[in-house]
């Protein structure tokens, strides 16, 4: 199982147990029958796990952890750098939003559905972001409305899969150069 969803493939079953499947096959002569093509994909729960951006949430955690600190010891005034807490606390959130398609595509690996995971990972970060309390949404976090957008978004995001990749056509053989009859019969000399 890698770290992200991966595209779906077609894959043909394997038919070597011998004679397991021999009575169940119907039409056409033994051992001269198409074997039955499965799509095999991840989860839907498979899809929900994966699709969480947890190193940026991780990266987010810290930050707010340092922010949430600070405002402790010196309140609601609280300034890092002139700038107020909360600012620098959005200036993390959005370095982090950014960053999220960044470090997808940093771990992909081949047969990875990375696009899906890059937007489906950006989409699901400022919903962590706000149910985890960060402190760029202190003004306007409820902790009851940060549960429902999380759990809402969660089980609609388990729904977005990547599309099963199309059977490439086959190539189209080259067409010969036609033979042009001779219009001007070549000059004896």
């Amino acid at each position: 199982m890698g770290r992200l969803v991966r595209v779906p493939k077609v894959v043909q079953a394997d038919m070597s147990i011998a004679g397991v499947l021999e009575g169940m096959m119907q039409g056409g002569a033994p051992g001269h029958h198409q074997p039955p093509t499965i799509i095999v994909a991840d989860t839907y729960l498979e899809r929900l796990g994966k699709y969480v951006p947890a190193e940026l949430l991780a990266f987010t955690i810290f930050i707010n952890a340092i922010l949430e600190q600070a405002i402790r010891t010196g309140g609601t005034k609280a300034a890092m750098g002139g700038l107020p807490i909360t600012i620098v606390g959005a200036a993390a959130v959005i370095a982090a939003a950014i960053m999220t398609p960044i470090y997808v595509w940093y771990v992909r690996e081949d047969g990875d559905a990375w696009i899906v995971n890059a937007i489906m990972s950006t989409l699901a970060f400022p919903f962590w972001a706000y149910a985890l309390g960060a402190v760029a949404f202190t003004d306007y976090f409820d902790g009851n409305l940060a549960a429902i957008l999380l759990a809402s978004f969660t089980v609609f995001s388990g729904l977005v899969t990547p599309l099963v990749p199309r059977a490439k056509k086959p190539a189209k053989p080259a067409k010969a150069p036609m033979d042009l009859p001779r219009l001007v019969e070549p000059l004896a000399s």
